[in-house]
């Protein structure tokens, strides 16, 4: 290569990584942006009653909405990694491990309105049962096995080999070796498929327009958990967060529909920081318990 070709190379290269930093700098400014602009508004809109858990405020959909993302997370956690760990470490190639990861693919690409339609002919129609909180997080659950199956089957083949082969050498069976070693060392990367499975629970409208419903009806004083106006009564309507959102724009009679609008997406911006926030310094703590490693982090 000539000393031109290789001035001209260098200039290519430079001028492509400005533009990827230029690009990069202007995605963080606009979710900044986007950001500020919702906290914003949702601060300017802030009143004490709006916190209510009565008519008038949103507190009893807050709590739909963690209560949602915690039962979908209790379903497809255990589920997503234990398919991930098979597709990683016990999946031989072939026509089934093709046919398996073309399925998972098509499932990821499935537009959530899709699922919610399905969720309510299975979990709604098939079961003869009314709209509920726990058909919602079933349908969650759908739309976030793929991400999940996908980052666990990637964190562990993307372990350095001598792992597997130094637990092998000690005598660990191959589980031993999954559930001691890969796993732990993988735990980084698979709390960061959890978050953005909740962030996708705690944002999503579509689906659980279907199947968790629009109303709510509950008694924070009656825990009894077989009664329907029960809190924790998964088998109960429960409108969320963002189907708040979303009934405030479009029907609500409300005079103050916009203000409630604006408050529950500063809320909901919030709340899914906050949760990544606590999952991640989770995930670190764990990874230090179970890996010995003191200065992880």
């Amino acid at each position: 290569m000539t000393t031109k070709s290789r001035n001209r190379a260098k200039l290519h290269d430079k001028i492509a990584t400005a533009a990827l930093y230029g690009l990069a700098i202007f995605m963080l400014l606009l979710l900044a942006a986007f950001t500020g602009y919702i906290l914003y508004k949702g601060a300017a809109a802030f009143t004490p009653e709006l916190l209510g858990f009565n008519d008038n405020g949103i507190g009893v959909q807050l709590f739909n909405t963690v209560y949602l993302v915690f039962l979908s997370l209790l379903i497809c956690v255990p589920v997503g990694i234990a398919a991930g760990i098979y597709m990683a470490e016990y999946s031989k190639a072939g026509r089934l491990s093709d046919f398996l990861r073309t399925c998972i693919e098509t499932l990821s690409s499935l537009p959530s309105i899709v699922i919610g339609l399905f969720g309510y002919l299975v979990f709604i129609v098939m079961t003869h049962s009314k709209w509920n909180l726990l058909a919602g997080a079933l349908t969650v659950s759908i739309l976030n096995l793929p991400l999940i199956t996908t980052v666990t089957e990637d964190a562990l083949r993307s372990q350095p080999p001598a792992y597997k082969e130094g637990s092998f050498g000690v005598g660990a069976t191959h589980w031993q070796t999954i559930a001691r070693v890969l796993l732990p060392a993988s735990l980084p990367r698979i709390i960061t498929g959890i978050i953005l499975a909740a962030g996708r629970g705690f944002g999503e409208a579509a689906a659980l327009l279907y199947t968790a419903g629009m109303g709510t009806d509950v008694n924070f004083r009656n825990w009894n958990i077989t009664s329907p106006t029960s809190p924790l009564n998964p088998i109960r309507p429960g409108e969320t967060l963002a189907l708040h959102i979303w009934a405030s724009r479009t029907e609500s009679l409300a005079q103050n529909a916009a203000q409630i609008a604006d408050l529950s997406a500063a809320v909901l911006v919030v709340m899914v920081f906050v949760f990544s926030l606590g999952s991640r310094l989770i995930g670190r703590m764990l990874e230090r318990k179970m890996t010995g490693n003191r200065k992880s982090g």
